[in-house]
């Protein structure tokens, strides 16, 4: 049966709101939840976005609730060992509750330790030797590693969880999602694509879990609603390799004044088969769990809203 968790956006609110958000979300009924780990918000007007280990320390604390980061990048601005090292310490104080989500990461994020962006084939080697070290790491022994693009010398992570954190890999494309079913313990798409999920399936991921996300509006008033979505997330609607290759919010911003309201995608409004409908599209593309984020401040009426009218539908 698919469960249904809640999306906390690091773009948009500060450490201390998603905290609130986190436990609202548990009060409201959702199983689970999805935290973004980013430098740079994608546009100046989302406004945050704090340092992901540090807020989902605090999540854990104040709610029973399993987290998955969605997605952590450990390739350039953070090296794997240290990523390693924060999701082992995250699965020790979560008791296991913990999923490291992984992907190949974008420039906006990743460039400011270092402006050569490697291209997405090199992404990929790289992602496969960080999940390799990282699982090393997780067994406890003093590890050395000489890879192609890694150096460790004599490191060792004391403190670990009982079971080391299972590794969910971000991908769209077709080798993206290769590798995903290779290496990866489970798969994670923002795209309700059956396609995807079979591909991962078929290409060693046969029995693993897929989790799938999406951005929704709740507000009394549909079209107020696009609007904040056409303000806060025109993003959705660009389409290409745009997303990985830009440095800067204001490059975002500069190609997001082509994006009409029509097209950004999220279900709006008060009218809880719009949302429904949405949500559906994963349950029936093969989704086992389903993470889902209120786009803007009206937070305590979206969690109000899933709880009554949508969430026991769902179920």
């Amino acid at each position: 049966m698919t469960t249904f968790g809640y999306f906390l956006s690091s773009e948009e609110h500060g450490p201390a709101e998603l905290v609130r958000q986190a436990k609202l979300a548990e009060r409201a009924g959702f199983e689970g939840l999805w935290i973004s780990d980013h430098f740079h918000p994608w546009l100046d007007v989302q406004g945050q976005s704090p340092f992901v280990w540090t807020v989902i320390g605090a999540v854990a604390e104040a709610t029973s609730l399993p987290i998955t980061t969605a997605v952590t990048c450990p390739l350039v601005r953070t090296h794997p060992a240290i990523i390693a090292q924060a999701a082992a310490t995250t699965a020790a104080l979560t008791g296991g509750r913990f999923k490291l989500g992984v992907g190949t990461g974008e420039a906006l994020n990743e460039h400011i330790l270092d402006s050569r962006w490697p291209p997405a084939a090199e992404r990929l080697e790289m992602l496969e030797e960080a999940v390799e070290l990282m699982r090393d790491l997780w067994s406890g022994r003093l590890v050395t590693h000489r890879g192609t693009h890694y150096r460790v010398d004599t490191a060792r992570l004391y403190t670990l969880p009982d079971e080391p954190p299972p590794v969910y890999m971000s991908a769209f494309g077709e080798k993206a999602v290769t590798l995903a079913g290779k290496i990866a313990d489970g798969y994670i798409c923002t795209s309700p694509s059956a396609e995807l999920v079979e591909k991962f399936h078929k290409a060693g991921g046969a029995g693993k879990p897929s989790q799938g996300g999406l951005k929704v509006c709740y507000g009394p008033d549909e079209a107020e609603a696009r609007k904040t979505v056409h303000k806060l997330w025109p993003t959705q609607g660009i389409q290409g390799e745009a997303s990985q290759l830009l440095p800067l919010p204001r490059h975002f911003e500069e190609l997001a004044e082509m994006v009409s309201e029509d097209e950004v995608g999220s279900p709006c409004g008060p009218d809880p088969e719009v949302h429904i409908k949405a949500i559906q599209e994963y349950v029936d593309a093969g989704f086992d769990e389903v993470y889902i984020s209120q786009i803007g401040q009206d937070q305590d009426a979206f969690f109000d809203f899933y709880a009554e009218k949508v969430l026991p539908r769902l179920r």
